[in-house]
């Protein structure tokens, strides 16, 4: 991902808090690197996570990188609405509309 992809709010986070935001990418590196799962399951999977805990941002970086990871707009749609049984259809609904405002920008 370039600068012009990333969130303002993420770009002022890592101008304020540089070393701060570098171990923390660095440890996404670290984390996805000891494991079998690729890229584009990795970012499902977290996806998944985003959608869980309601973070809107998370979800739009997520789905950035699901996409920049190979990952169709199908299947990271199919990957949030497998959620409705656990999270129930309003969550799932809120992130698939999180999910358009990236698709749209495409």
């Amino acid at each position: 991902m370039t600068d012009e992809t990333l969130p303002k709010n993420y770009l002022l986070q890592r101008e304020e808090h540089q070393a701060f935001v570098e171990a923390v990418e660095a440890l996404g590196r670290v984390v996805r690197e000891q494991g079998p799962i690729d890229d584009k399951t990795a970012h499902l999977i977290q996806l998944a996570a985003a959608v869980a805990i309601h973070s809107e941002g998370s979800v739009h970086s997520h789905v950035r990188r699901a996409l920049a990871s190979g990952a169709t707009p199908e299947e990271i749609k199919h990957a949030i609405i497998l959620l409705t049984s656990t999270l129930g259809f309003p969550t799932v609904s809120a992130a698939l509309s999180w999910v358009q405002d990236i698709l749209a920008e495409e």
